[in-house]
């Protein structure tokens, strides 16, 4: 999305190609086959921006780290909030970097409601009012946190349907902008991202629902055999706990539902984080169709996918 015209700014907008598909589609591989030389990766992945959380999130080994250069991968620790605003701000500041050094800004990921604030803006929600926000925290230590979160579905359905029921934050902030404003948060409009113009192109992957499964399944297994469980045991010994924003990810929550409940098994564990996986990456795809402007291709397509590419950076309208 552009607001500014080229005479305005006196500069051509930079090129920004966005590439994104559910949990286990295969982006890292298509990354690195297609952009590795001529780009470098912005990550758009809400848990990987998380320290000492490797194996859960998936995150870039080391040589493909290497060889195609990520940003905005381990930056926060696992007790830090990181929201859509400042992904924004910091994926529009790597942006016009890697730009500067004459590489193409890739900004690959899953987190959906990361692409939609970059390409459409950030909603102008009013400031945080710390009297309301305190409130709501009493309310929820009083009435329990699933009530409030009903209460939001009730008042803002579209604002609960982006907002997982056991993130507490972003139920706070949701509710706080109700009672502050008398208004949905999912109501208010959308600033462009600052810093711009740029011009994007939104690549969608996809893959057959039970090719998709498959490939989910054995992610998982795979996250099992390289040491989840001792990852979850290091970050509980290291002070983290399930109130944390990083350990409320899937491959994760699972692992405290079995600490504080004692109830599970641990083959139960795996075919828990492998059902919500799954349930995660309908989610995904659901939210990514209702994006604007996005060509759909499959995964297998390299060659499609890399036409379209070069035909954007040609110039062409790669959309219509």
């Amino acid at each position: 999305m552009n607001t500014e015209s080229k005479a305005e700014t006196g500069k051509a907008p930079i090129p920004v190609v966005n590439l994104f598909g559910p949990t286990a589609v295969g982006k890292t591989s298509l990354l690195i086959n297609l952009f590795k030389a001529r780009a470098e990766i912005v990550s758009a992945d809400s848990m990987q921006v998380y320290r000492f959380m490797d194996i859960g999130t998936a995150k870039p080994d080391a040589e493909t780290r290497r060889v195609l250069p990520h940003h905005l991968i381990d930056i926060r620790n696992p007790d830090e909030q990181y929201s859509s605003g400042d992904f924004v701000q910091e994926a529009v500041s790597c942006i016009r970097d890697i730009a500067s050094r004459g590489l193409l800004p890739v900004v690959s990921g899953g987190t959906a409601f990361y692409f939609k604030n970059l390409v459409c803006g950030l909603p102008e929600t009013p400031p945080a009012d710390s009297g309301i926000r305190d409130g709501l925290k009493k309310e929820i230590a009083v009435r329990g946190r699933e009530t409030l979160y009903r209460e939001l579905e009730n008042f803002d359905p579209g604002a609960a349907s982006r907002i997982n029921a056991a993130d507490t934050y972003r139920i706070i902030r949701a509710l706080e902008v109700i009672r502050l404003t008398g208004r949905p948060l999912s109501s208010f409009a959308r600033n462009v991202p600052s810093g711009g113009p740029y011009r994007f192109l939104s690549l969608g992957v996809w893959r057959e629902r039970a090719d998709l499964a498959a490939r989910i399944e054995a992610r998982v297994e795979g996250m099992f055999r390289k040491g989840l469980e001792e990852e979850v045991r290091g970050l509980l010994t290291k002070g983290y706990g399930p109130e944390d924003p990083g350990l409320r990810g899937i491959g994760y929550a699972e692992f405290l539902n079995l600490r504080n409940r004692g109830c599970l098994t641990f083959a139960e564990v795996k075919q828990a984080v492998i059902h919500h996986s799954r349930q995660y990456a309908k989610r995904q795809t659901a939210f990514f169709r209702s994006l604007p402007e996005v060509v759909w291709i499959h995964a297998e397509e390299e060659d499609r996918i890399l036409r379209t590419v070069d035909g954007f950076l040609q110039g062409a309208d790669c959309t219509s």
